[in-house]
């Protein structure tokens, strides 16, 4: 029988994973149908990269994290790609809030030449690489770097004539991915790295702001506050996402050098729940703090509104004319036909 750690990590999953498939999927059809001209704003489309990313990760990410726990025996190979599938996720939302970090900076520091660097084939074409770039990255462990060594049965003269029967293992992320491949390659390199670029670029961002705000007309300062407004809000999606994985790869620094009596089980739960959480977060962040994903979600709303009440209103119709209507009966102590009128 499973432990209760495991039965209440299972349970909060499983509703991380219902807000982002819900949220981030709102997120996605507000920004393409309820704001006009979005997917020509490279912002936009680097958020709806974003936002597929978190979906992805309520869909398969979460589900993954509870499969490979231990409770499934699977192929190692099988079990090794199953795990990569969740390192590619992450570093697709590591690109994605860096490609908006660098749009950002360039629509502040060369808006004469941003019209032309960032036409919307160009936009895409830089998602398209962002996705390529994170499936490179995520399926490295498929090229060698990996525990399948570890794994290999001892070596040595086996003088028994008995062939070994094989034993599939727990598929479990740890037995599979290397610890030196998630602290040295994943964590310092593909994640700490580009967060590092994205502060100083959101420093730079920043800085000049607040010089142009010092020195422009009022009608050029409502722009400039405009957009000091929008990359604020893009800084606290960076900072949750720094706050929601920076503790889970902490924990596989300290496996990785003090050993696996430093992380007890409820401590690495509370880690993978709080990375997932941050997929569930984001869609509300959105919503309060970016007017224009604010507006549109307020212009669903309404619509989703409207059509209930259209529906409510013609039950409402139906059951008023079926309420009115002529019964006709026959009578069997007369034999006459007689007319019942009735109303319920």
């Amino acid at each position: 029988m499973a432990d209760w750690t495991w039965v209440v990590y299972t349970g909060l999953e499983v509703l991380i994973a219902l807000v982002c498939c819900l949220g981030n999927a709102l997120v996605v059809f507000a920004v393409c149908v309820g704001i006009k001209g979005a997917l020509h704003e490279p912002t936009f489309c680097f958020l709806v990269s974003l936002a597929a990313a978190d979906f992805l990760v309520g869909v398969a990410a979460v589900p993954l994290a509870v499969l490979l726990d231990g409770w499934v025996n699977l192929a190692p190979h099988l079990c090794l790609l199953l795990s990569c599938v969740v390192l590619v996720l992450t570093q697709a939302s590591v690109l994605s809030l860096l490609a908006i970090a660098v749009d950002r900076h360039l629509r502040l520091q060369t808006p004469l030449r941003f019209q032309n660097l960032t036409r919307p084939s160009r936009t895409w074409l830089t998602v398209a690489i962002c996705w390529s770039l994170s499936c490179v990255l995520g399926f490295t462990p498929l090229f060698g770097w990996n525990n399948f060594s570890t794994m290999a049965p001892p070596g040595g003269n086996n003088e028994s004539s008995e062939s070994p029967i094989p034993v599939t293992p727990p598929c479990t992320f740890l037995s599979m991915i290397s610890l030196p491949f998630m602290v040295y390659f994943n964590f310092l390199g593909c994640v700490l790295l580009p967060l590092l670029a994205m502060t100083l670029l959101y420093v730079r961002i920043f800085w000049s702001l607040h010089g142009r705000l010092r020195d422009s007309t009022p009608q050029a300062r409502v722009c400039l506050l405009r957009e000091r407004r929008l990359a604020c809000s893009l800084v606290l999606v960076l900072f949750l996402f720094a706050g929601c994985w920076i503790p889970l790869h902490v924990m596989n620094c300290l496996l990785l050098f003090w050993g696996p009596q430093t992380v007890t089980k409820g401590a690495m739960y509370t880690g993978i729940l709080l990375s997932h959480v941050n997929s569930a977060v984001n869609p509300v962040v959105y919503a309060y703090r970016i007017p224009k994903i604010q507006q549109a979600y307020a212009h669903i709303w309404r619509r989703v509104l409207a059509v209930m009440n259209c529906h409510y209103g013609d039950q409402r119709s139906e059951r008023a004319g079926s309420g009115s209507r002529i019964k006709w009966t026959e009578s069997f102590e007369s034999g006459k036909p007689a007319v019942e009128i009735s109303s319920s």
